[in-house]
């Protein structure tokens, strides 16, 4: 008998199926040992030796392989191929204890055929990806285990600090604070609408003007209604004719198959799924086998899998849609080793009770296929239509051959403009001034912000997900109403103290040459104990000096006129774990708190008629709204209240759904 030994009870079912009797598939169920949560875990006297522990949750299965050990003559350890799997399958031989009568197997997808020629090539497990990951969790353990403490002390009990995590805030932080800053501009645009001179039906089209005097108008060039009034004063009775006609054919070529970031991207942007929840419908497919392996920046594909393209193309679309394509992987530092996302058997139906799995499948499938066909043609035409010494330009697109878009179907507009010929007439319809306004950038989405961290080498693929959804769980960054990111109180607070006194922590550059370091260190060319010894000496002596360099008061506090109903004492603003608050400044002598009117919704409590409904948060950071007299009233609501009552039954009425019901769950009313 064989034992292979995998993360994931999924996964297992979907090898054993694979395999004969004389293969057992079990699990570990992820990480079977772990740096201890009660100390550091790393000694930094002693090169960093780390100190490991067999959690709670996993010494059952660890008991269980070991009984399964004397019925085996041979332990595969079938553990996902990147740095975090090859650490898993490290620690399982190492709990364990398998010394020797081991393999180490990996592969990019779970099929028949790859999991039967993974067998026949076993290798011994890499110490350099394993030190990478090592060299990873170490790093972050002293970051946080060292730098959490000194917020607790100097902002709000319960804070942490992680090393890349920081940088994702930092981002999110100086992309507000740029919206905050910025002034817009005004600038005008004027449109012309002219025909074609014709009998038959005429066709009006538009033409924006872009010329003046052979000059190129810039963007912001018509700065106010008065210039553009102006100017169409200068236009009257001019005579319009077509000053020059450029035709061309455009192509669109498709866009190469998916990597982690950019499904990440893609189903955020398509069905607004969060990067954690993509990984973990990915997770499923690839468990059962539907998908190559989920964590990939490479963009290779396998001969196999251009070959089945190729064929299913041809057969379903027809020949002059098919075009053999490889894509460069551009990140650096990529796996090119492995592969990029793709359907394991793209020439299958796939269907899934679960909708969501139907739905990235299909993105996966599309993309992949699309990326092995032929571009699609567009033919592009340029009208310049001169009047006095203006010009304008009216532009049109025609999808002359839809290739690509067939499967994988993108935005694009379609203008058909008349047949036109240079030195012919048109007649003229109207001017139309348009008044405009220069644009601040936007927000971060979860999209943007993974692309963001992607582009400046920060994190790897395993990381984006779990970067997102720790820095919204510390309750550092938050989503608006139109899910976009925008910093919390408490995550502009612990930026502007990390950037002021922690710079090498949330410096871009300085955290995407560490990764670069990693990678060296997964490559062997770099001993993994020396980037920690470079990082941790200047840290600990910098840390060790703002203990008592750093005022709380500096972050935490903020005077106001305001004076203390309780005790007639100024009362401050005080920053908690939560957000910012009125406090009385004698605390703990006077416990006296009261709500920014910012949290204020001015809606009187329902319940004790008293106090005011107020916006909170729980310990998880979940918003709810209760009374501002809590405990000494209860009452509280999950969703945001209006300030209007029921008609049915005089509950207060909330905002769900993009709708306004009754908040009594008893009640069905909902205002039209």
């Amino acid at each position: 008998m064989r034992l292979i030994i995998v993360e994931s009870p999924t996964k297992a079912a979907t090898i054993k199926k694979f395999l004969g009797e004389n293969y057992k598939v079990l699990a570990s169920y992820g990480h079977v040992r772990d740096l201890p949560k009660s100390e550091l875990g790393v000694d930094v006297e002693k090169s960093f030796e780390p100190k490991y522990v067999i959690p709670t949750r996993a010494r059952k299965t660890i008991n269980a392989l070991k009984q399964e050990l004397n019925k085996t003559k041979l332990v595969i350890l079938a553990t996902d191929e990147d740095r975090e799997g090859e650490a898993i399958a490290w620690h399982l031989a190492t709990a364990l204890g398998l010394k020797k009568g081991y393999e180490r197997i990996v592969f990019h997808e779970i099929t028949k055929e790859a999991i039967l020629e993974a067998l026949k090539n076993p290798r011994q497990i890499d110490m350099n990806l394993v030190d990478a990951q090592q060299a990873r969790r170490v790093l972050d353990r002293i970051v946080g285990y060292k730098l959490s403490p000194f917020l607790w002390k100097k902002v709000a009990r319960g804070l942490s600090a992680g090393r890349v995590q920081s940088v994702a805030v930092r981002l999110v932080v100086e992309r507000e604070r740029e919206i905050k800053k910025f002034t817009a501009q005004e600038y005008w645009t004027i449109v012309a609408t002219l025909k074609k001179v014709v009998e038959a039906e005429p066709q009006s089209f538009e033409a924006v003007l872009i010329k003046k005097s052979d000059k190129f108008l810039d963007k912001l060039e018509i700065k106010s209604e008065k210039e553009a009034k102006k100017i169409i004063d200068d236009l009257k009775g001019a005579s319009y004719q077509v000053f020059n006609v450029e035709k061309k054919e455009v192509r669109k070529n498709p866009l190469p198959p998916f990597t982690t970031s950019t499904l990440q991207q893609e189903a955020w942007r398509r069905f607004k799924f969060p990067a954690k929840f993509t990984m973990s419908v990915a997770q499923r497919l690839y468990e059962t086998g539907k998908i190559t392996y989920h964590r990939t920046d490479s963009l290779n594909l396998s001969g196999m899998a251009l070959g089945i393209a190729k064929k299913l193309i041809i057969d379903n679309y027809g020949a002059p849609y098919w075009q053999s394509r490889t894509f460069k992987t551009t990140t650096k530092g990529a796996q090119e080793a492995h592969e990029a996302i793709r359907p394991t058997h793209p020439n299958f139906a796939f269907s899934s009770k679960d909708r969501n799995e139907e739905k990235l499948y299909d993105l996966i499938w599309r993309r992949f296929v699309a990326g092995q066909m032929k571009e699609a043609l567009f033919d592009a035409t340029a009208v310049d239509t001169k009047a006095k010494e203006y010009i304008f330009r009216a532009n049109g697109q025609i999808l002359r051959f839809d290739g690509f878009l067939k499967v994988y179907p993108i935005k694009y507009e379609e203008t058909a403009l008349p047949p036109l010929e240079q030195g012919e007439n048109l007649e003229f319809l109207k001017l139309n001034p348009l008044q405009h306004f220069t644009q601040p950038p936007a927000r971060y989405t979860e999209a943007t912000l993974i692309k963001a961290l992607e582009s400046q080498g920060i994190g790897r693929p395993s990381t984006y997900a779990p970067i997102i959804s720790t820095v919204q769980e510390r309750n550092y960054i938050e989503k608006d109403e139109k899910k976009y990111f925008q910093p919390t109180e408490i995550g502009l607070v612990v930026n502007d103290l990390l950037v002021e006194h922690f710079p090498k922590i949330v410096d871009i550059k300085f955290t995407a040459l560490m990764e670069k370091d990693l990678d060296k260190i997964a490559q062997g060319s770099k001993g993994w104990k020396t980037i920690l010894e470079d990082f941790y000496g200047p840290f600990s002596k910098n840390l060790e000096q703002k203990y008592n360099k750093v005022s709380k008061k500096e972050f935490t506090e903020e005077p106001t006129k305001k004076v203390c109903p309780k005790c007639q004492s100024p009362l401050l603003i005080r920053l908690g774990k939560f957000g910012k608050f009125y406090a009385c400044s004698q605390f703990p002598k006077c416990k006296y708190t009261e709500s920014l009117p910012q949290n204020v919704l001015g809606i009187k409590c329902p319940k004790c008629q008293e106090g005011n409904i107020v916006a909170k948060r729980t310990k998880t950071n979940k918003i709810f709204y209760g009374c501002h007299r809590f405990p000494k009233c209860d009452f509280a609501l999950w969703d945001k209240p209006v300030n209007e009552k029921c008609p049915k039954c005089g509950s207060l009425l909330v905002e769900k759904y993009k709708k306004v019901k009754c908040s009594s769950k008893e009640c069905d009313y909902v205002k039209s």
